[in-house]
């Protein structure tokens, strides 16, 4: 673990790709500062953030240069790249081209779907419209990605080693039990997360144990 703090993100506790991001800086052991921005209370939007990121997303990864990143598969190569020890990525070139097709398949596929912004569009302030549209093409998304990791998995999401795309799925899993996903359709996507997070990164960085996580959530299935 490095002695000073090396980053600043600027996440919030329930972002799925501020989790990636959490998580890939704890497998690295990379100390850094928090900073929550809460998108339920419009933080995003506030001039504050947006001279940090004026996408008004999450995450932003913030440098002792003052340099930022914003977009979460940025950021991870960007940590993998350099922070070689304890590697994200499998050494063999098509390991590798395995694991971004995964992180792309959930990130750009799946992910952007069921974000906040297109759920607010979607079903507006009918929670429940929101919730159908979103477990609508979770599981859409989760059906082609049950049968390609039946072909590449291990113990993990491509064979036995960890890498960044198992950072990717549990968060987007956790979303899928958010929305009320049927998992028993998915026994391998389930087995890798049930796996995942028997593990100390993924435990101190789930959602529920942010400080920014609202009491009634906090430690709540973990």
């Amino acid at each position: 673990m490095t002695d000073s703090k090396e980053f600043t993100l600027y996440g919030y506790f329930r972002s799925s790709a501020s989790w990636r991001v959490r998580l890939a800086l704890e497998w690295k052991g990379i100390a850094y500062e928090q900073h929550s921005v809460n998108l339920a209370q419009g933080d995003q939007k506030k001039d504050e953030f947006l001279a940090i990121n004026p996408s008004k997303k999450v995450p932003a990864l913030v440098t002792k240069e003052h340099k930022v990143l914003t977009q979460s598969i940025a950021i991870l190569e960007y940590i993998e790249e350099h922070y070689p020890d304890r590697p994200m990525l499998p050494k063999s070139l098509w390991h590798r081209a395995q694991v971004r097709e995964i992180v792309q398949a959930i990130a750009c596929d799946i992910h952007p779907l069921q974000n906040l912004g297109v759920l607010i569009k979607q079903g507006g302030g009918d929670l429940e419209k929101r919730e159908a549209w979103a477990r609508e093409w979770i599981t859409q998304g989760f059906e082609g990605l049950e049968r390609h990791l039946e072909e590449v998995s291990g113990t993990y999401c491509v064979g036995d080693n960890i890498t960044m795309a198992d950072f990717c799925l549990v968060p987007m899993v956790y979303n899928a039990f958010r929305y009320k996903v049927d998992m028993k359709q998915f026994p391998v996507i389930t087995r890798i997360n049930n796996t995942l997070l028997t593990l100390p990164e993924f435990k101190k960085t789930h959602p529920h144990n942010q400080e920014d996580c609202p009491p009634e959530l906090r430690g709540h299935g973990v």
